[in-house]
């Protein structure tokens, strides 16, 4: 079973910057997509950036250009660079990924809390 540890999260200035990290381990594995989500007190988890075993990406509208994910496959982790951080984006950030050998199935982190202050 692959497992998820995030890594990174903390407490921000507004203006500041932070480096998640998530990285997969377990038995030999090949995983086709990683994205980090977001959950807020009071609102639904949404996709903040996600990025394909081809290294396409996705950003969500409100992070476009603040926030960059990057993968290092050797490392079998992903990154989010957040910079110039905002209020709003305090929530508790999850990483999940799509394993698809030696089974297909999702697999979800713990979750790191992100906070933001004005």
């Amino acid at each position: 079973q692959v497992q998820l540890v995030e890594s990174g999260g903390g407490l921000v200035q507004g203006g500041g910057s932070l480096r998640l990290s998530c990285a997969a381990s377990g038995s030999t594995f090949s995983i086709n997509y990683m994205g980090w989500y977001r959950q807020a007190p009071g609102k639904q988890r949404e996709l903040v950036a996600g990025i394909t075993n081809d290294e396409s990406t996705y950003y969500a509208d409100s992070v476009e250009g603040r926030f960059t994910i990057t993968r290092d496959n050797a490392k079998n982790t992903v990154y989010l660079q957040m910079n110039s951080l905002k209020p709003e984006d305090t929530a508790v950030y999850t990483c999940k990924a799509v394993v698809i050998w030696p089974r297909r199935y999702d697999v979800w982190g713990q979750g790191t809390q992100v906070t933001v202050s004005s």
